[in-house]
């Protein structure tokens, strides 16, 4: 994956985020049950956070690319759609049996925070 797309992905990625947190807010927050809107939240903050880390791969793949980072990137990718996009899903429809996704994004998640570190753990050090 180039660096363009990454940061292009990433800013979307943001971007998307502020509108499905606007929409739970002004539009979900008188039609679903409190415990849905907790669960939308949860897709929320974790899209955020990821879409953080995607950016900084997206930085890093500026002045050091590596397979490690690159992978990472696709699944970070990958987690915003399985963990946060199954929650969203789950929150508005209401179909709670979507909840067996998100740990799937949470696992895509973790190894794409373990080919992070890899490739951090690899860079140069400057004295």
């Amino acid at each position: 994956m180039k660096t363009k797309t990454v940061l292009t992905v990433a800013a979307l990625s943001g971007l998307l985020a502020v509108i499905l947190g606007a929409f739970g807010a002004h539009v979900l927050k008188g039609i679903i049950s409190p415990e849905m809107l907790e669960i939308y939240k949860t897709g929320i903050q974790y899209h955020f956070y990821h879409t953080f880390a995607l950016l900084a791969i997206g930085i890093l793949m500026n002045f050091n690319q590596s397979k490690a980072l690159k992978l990472s990137a696709y699944l970070f990718i990958i987690g915003l759609i399985l963990f946060s996009g199954s929650l969203y899903i789950m929150a508005i429809s209401g179909i709670k049996a979507l909840g067996i996704i998100t740990p799937f994004g949470g696992v895509v998640w973790i190894a794409a925070w373990i080919l992070l570190v890899v490739h951090c753990s690899k860079l140069a050090t400057s004295k």
